[in-house]
């Protein structure tokens, strides 16, 4: 059995080295925990409606979710966001670049031009992006000559996807790019420089941006902070588990300031009194709280605390 795992794996990582983009079955065969829908070419569909509650929850609490689950690595920092105040949301298309080297680079561009990819190859993954996807491209944290977009492609990318991108590399035409309402860059430095010397290795294949690990299908949270990328079989979880906290605080901040309880009712592990007074509070205000009313029914139907 230990001959045939280790065999898989050896063919898995031939045909990654093989191809620039990554099959269907590769991305299914490194997403198992994964038992939802799923995009034609492999990638988890995390739904729409968990992208947009996700827009909402913090870093902080995404971070300790993850941890809690055993995920370590899945944050990383020391951004050049274009906006400190617009999230960058989405499904993860991963990218893979490396320095130039001439036999591999004309190889990889000669099996794109036969699978019909057109123009040049930092354009490639931006043609196969989807609505909600989030472009994170792994450019070995190069600056000069490490520009992977300016305002035409940023202009294209938020067309395709209305989100945004996350470069371990750097980026152009900030005064342009800043012009796309919506539309934001984490990237580590701008630069005015061109990219050269830069070649795409592979498309959807596992990467790594600083201490993080990204597979395709993740889903982004982007703010201010930094970036968590977020295994898709955990995304409700972070979410569902962000609004549990953002209620129970508000719910704790209304109580302290009406005098109800003392902060240390409050800070320590609730009694049976409070909580069913969270749980009557949740219902009497169930249409003023910022969790949408169907999930705030669907809590306190489960009873998660």
């Amino acid at each position: 059995m230990r001959f045939i795992n280790l065999m898989v794996l050896f063919f898995v990582g031939c045909n990654f080295a093989a191809s620039q983009t990554a099959s269907k079955e590769q991305i299914i065969f490194l997403t198992p925990q994964w038992e939802g829908e799923r995009f034609e070419d492999g990638r988890p569909k995390v739904a729409d409606d968990i992208l947009e509650r996700m827009k909402e929850v913090a870093i902080e609490e995404a971070w300790g979710v993850l941890r809690n689950e055993g995920y370590h690595n899945q944050f990383e920092g020391g951004w050049e966001p274009l906006h400190d105040d617009v999230p960058v949301v989405g499904r993860a298309l991963t990218v893979q670049y490396m320095p130039n080297r001439p036999d591999v680079s004309d190889q990889i561009k000669k099996k794109g031009k036969a699978d019909g990819q057109i123009g040049n190859t930092n354009s490639w993954p931006i043609d196969m992006l989807q609505m909600g996807d989030v472009y994170v491209a792994d450019g070995f944290g190069k600056i000069v000559d490490g520009t992977l977009i300016g305002d035409n492609l940023g202009n294209a990318i938020y067309a395709k996807s209305k989100t945004g991108v996350v470069f371990n590399a750097s980026s152009r035409d900030q005064e342009g790019l800043s012009e796309i309402e919506g539309f934001n860059v984490f990237v580590r430095e701008w630069h005015p420089s061109f990219l050269t010397e830069v070649m795409l290795l592979s498309i959807n294949s596992p990467i790594r941006i600083g201490a993080a690990t990204v597979l395709p299908g993740d889903i982004i949270l982007g703010k201010k902070e930094g970036v968590m990328f977020i295994p898709a079989h955990l995304a409700e979880k972070v979410v569902v588990t962000s609004e549990v906290v953002r209620l129970r605080d508000l719910f704790g901040i209304t109580r302290l300031k009406e005098g109800k309880y003392t902060p240390g009712q409050i800070d320590n592990k609730w009694s049976e009194e409070i909580e069913k007074d969270f749980s009557k509070w949740l219902n009497d205000h169930i249409d003023d709280l910022p969790v949408p009313k169907a999930q705030i029914q669907e809590l306190l139907k489960k009873r998660m605390w």
